[in-house]
């Protein structure tokens, strides 16, 4: 939110209390509170009104401090809030000398001068971000003077602002298919139903992150407000309405490190099964289907040569006007049960659409009325609206009954066969409106999807296990990367929706997600063959991939013979590289450090990288160009280094942009040097991937050792390998009980079990 009217002026009737100085600190109950009134005091009269603020500064955990800021403290604190892993504050570092307090954590360090009370941060002696004591400040936008301020809180907000150095690029802040470096935008934390192609976003996570190597999280679950480099271009601020402020400064170096510390304080991204690796199916939106029209898709899918692992079936599973009731329209499904169980003899997993909406013509809308489970009005009605569903309810998850109940009519389903569920919407939240538990309905606006999404991921761990729990969920907010996984949305067919596509999940994965998808060939409208064959390699080569659309069928034949065989090719090559996907998402699931990641979270330190938004990195070592235009022509910079095209085995020297012509069958997937590819020797999701694995070693440098792991389906470590060169000569290190090769250029290394030898290649 804009305060200011240009460098010195505030916008007329708004005035910002910033701190003067720092007056005394307290270091007490590992915590330091510091005394910022917002006028010097040069005498005791001065002490006799005004406005002060009260910052407290602790470190939560290593690298990690949080700044709390608050005017009143004696307003009440409204759920709902982020549901953190902190237990209690580390020790206290804080030294205090006549000029200045520093605290520090493990490598950060925050520098308060008492004088200006300005607020440094260092990463050792390096000066990563700062504030001065214009920059925080407590923001009236109704003041008419203090003799005339009766203590009301409206039209109150808090503020920050962090400053932005030379070259420094800002990431993050949610799914945003805006420009991909966030400098010079204005950011509303505030989830909506907008599609791809607007500044409004499904999934906001107010936390961004900077190739300076650390990141900022502000602990509100209601609307924050970002200008980056927009109302002070040197800055990032930061506000949100009321009298207090909460934030967390995270250090790096790395931001690999960042996200990582990201993600132990919101919660690591869990871990999808190995089939929800593979390809999904969708009946699209709003087409025509039944159980003959189901066959004839997953035969289709069978005849053409594509390995298919999930089936989902979309809204009109239930009867029109009646979502959600949770039942299967009788008219085109007579037999749900015996359906279910002839798909899943093929192989099958079952995904349906649910969402938490209960429109009036729902069996269970009077249910849920009389028994209190609706978000109400302030008058005690029901809040209903006709958008989406004709007398629309929400269900109220703040009520365990109403908890419980809802996950009562999902258990059915999975008791009937179904795997999974897509739980679409959850954006549009009222904030005229009471909840049970009286949270606050403007902070529960964002956080009403994670209430939704943990509990029907709840019910999946309880009644599917923890191992097998997954959703393909829309809606996110901070800490939603625990229940995996997430899609884009509404975007268009159009090379522009996919380019755009791509730009949202790069950012959503830069803000603590670890797994994304997106609607192979567009949702709205029906896009070109061209286009569906180009955004079938990008969608097999992101971390899930599902077929679906809106108002006609996403199959392949129905585009052309060429589309199966490319639907094939690319469902067959990620089969292959399971062995190496699921080692990179177990790696995410431990460390937060996204699947599917932008360029400049691998490659920080080159600058070529830090706007790269049309290409990414899938796990550590391979790089992934999606082509954008009908000419068949791609493009792409490669970093320095040797790379290795996948498919041809040509070699491409790096810290270059290339341009070359790729047929549909491939797309520009190259190998960073020093790499060991792990593939299997299955085309499907789920085998063993570590029967027969192919271990193939990609440019290594002489004096340099590659390493890898190769793990079974139950997450055990089955295969570690690593390959040292000398020279000509590689020494070859194998730990597991199973057999495979190692390819070395010309040199096939077969193994079984134990082994350490050395080739000269």
């Amino acid at each position: 939110m804009k305060f200011s009217n240009g460098c010195w002026l505030f916008k007329q009737g708004t005035s910002c209390f910033s701190p003067a100085e720092v007056y005394f600190t307290k270091i007490e109950n590992n915590k330091v509170v510091l005394c910022a009134p917002t006028q010097h005091i040069t005498s005791r009269g001065d002490t006799l009104g005004g406005i002060n603020l009260t910052v407290t500064v602790t470190a939560p955990m290593p690298d990690v401090l949080r700044i709390q800021t608050e005017h009143y403290r004696g307003v009440l604190k409204k759920a709902p809030s982020f549901d953190l892993n902190i237990d209690g504050n580390a020790p206290i570092d804080a030294k205090e000398d006549e000029d200045s307090i520093t605290v520090t954590s493990g490598s950060l360090k925050l520098v308060v001068d008492k004088k200006t009370a300005s607020m440094t941060y260092y990463r050792g002696d390096e000066k990563i971000t700062s504030s001065t004591g214009r920059d925080m400040g407590y923001v009236k936008t109704d003041w008419q003077g203090l003799p005339y301020d009766d203590g009301s809180i409206k039209d109150t907000y808090m503020r920050q602002m962090l400053s932005i150095g030379v070259d420094e690029h800002i990431y993050g802040t949610g799914e945003r298919f805006t420009p991909f470096v966030k400098n010079g935008q204005s950011i509303s934390i505030w989830n909506e139903d907008g599609g791809t192609s607007t500044e409004q976003s499904y999934k906001n996570i107010p936390f961004y992150i900077s190739d300076r190597g650390y990141g900022v999280f502000v602990n509100h679950p209601e609307k924050v407000e970002f200008e980056i480099g927009t109302e002070m271009i040197t800055r990032v601020e930061f506000s949100v309405p009321g009298e207090k402020l909460d934030y967390f400064v995270i250090n790096g170096p790395t931001m690999k490190e960042v996200l990582t510390r990201y993600t132990d304080i919101t919660g690591k991204p869990g871990l999808p099964a190995p089939w929800t690796f593979g390809l999904w199916l969708s009946t699209s939106f709003t087409t025509n289907y039944d159980e003959e029209t189901v066959n004839k898709f997953v035969d289709g899918m069978f005849e053409h040569d594509i390995p298919l692992q999930v089936f989902h079936f979309d809204c009109f599973w239930m009867k029109d006007f009646s979502w959600c009731d949770f039942t299967w329209d009788s008219r085109v499904f007579p037999d749900p049960v015996g359906m279910l169980k002839r798909l899943k003899a093929k192989g099958l997993k079952i995904c349906v659409w649910i969402n938490s909406y209960i429109g009036q013509e729902s069996v269970l809308f009077d249910e849920g009325m009389e028994k209190g489970y609706f978000v109400k009005r302030k008058n005690g009605d029901v809040w209903q609206w006709d958008m989406w569903q004709p007398g629309m309810a929400l269900v109220d998850f703040t009520n365990p009954d109403a908890w419980k109940w809802y996950q009562s009519k999902l258990s059915v389903l999975l008791d009937m066969g179904v795997d999974c569920f897509k739980t679409d919407f959850g954006e549009r939240i009222p904030t005229d409106c009471v909840y049970y538990d009286g949270s606050d309905p403007v902070k529960m606006h964002n956080y009403y999807t994670y209430l939704y999404n943990k509990c029907v991921f709840e019910l999946l761990e309880r009644k599917r296990g923890k191992d097998e729990a997954i959703l393909f969920a829309r809606s996110a907010t901070a800490g939603g990367q625990k229940f995996p996984v997430h899609w884009g949305g509404d975007c268009w067919s159009d090379y522009e929706s996919m380019e755009e596509s791509l730009r949202g999940g790069l950012s959503l994965t830069l803000s603590g997600f670890g797994f994304w998808s997106h609607d192979i060939g567009g949702f709205e409208n029906t896009s070109t063959a061209d286009v569906y064959k180009r955004w079938a390699a990008f969608g097999l080569l992101s971390t899930h991939s599902r077929l679906h659309g809106s108002g006609s069928y996403r199959v392949p034949w129905v585009y052309d013979d060429e589309a199966c065989e490319v639907v094939s090719t690319f469902t067959k090559l990620k089969g292959r590289l399971m062995p190496y996907l699921y080692r990179n998402a177990i790696e995410t699931h431990k460390t937060g450090i996204p699947s599917m990641r932008a360029m400049v979270l691998e490659f920080t330190d080159d600058p070529s990288c830090a706007y790269l938004d049309k290409q990414y990195m899938l796990g550590d070592s391979l790089l992934v160009a999606p082509i954008f235009n009908d000419k068949s022509l791609g493009k792409f910079y490669l970093p320095e280094g040797t790379w290795t095209n996948f498919f041809t085995e040509e070699k491409k020297e790096g810290g270059k942009w290339y341009k070359e012509t790729v047929p549909y069958t491939q797309i520009p997937l190259y190998v960073r040097e020093n790499s060991i590819i792990a593939l299997g020797n299955e085309e499907k999701a789920v085998y063993d991937y570590e029967d027969n694995v192919t271990l193939k070693v990609y440019e290594l440098q002489d004096g340099r050792t590659a390493e890898t792991t190769v793990y079974g389906k139950e997450k055990i470590q089955k295969i570690s390998c690593s390959v040292s060169r000398n020279g000509s000569n590689y020494t070859v290190k194998i730990k597991g009980d199973a057999l495979g090769k190692v390819v070395i250029g010309n040199k096939e290394i077969p193994f079984a079990g134990d082994m350490e030898t050395t080739v000269t290649v």
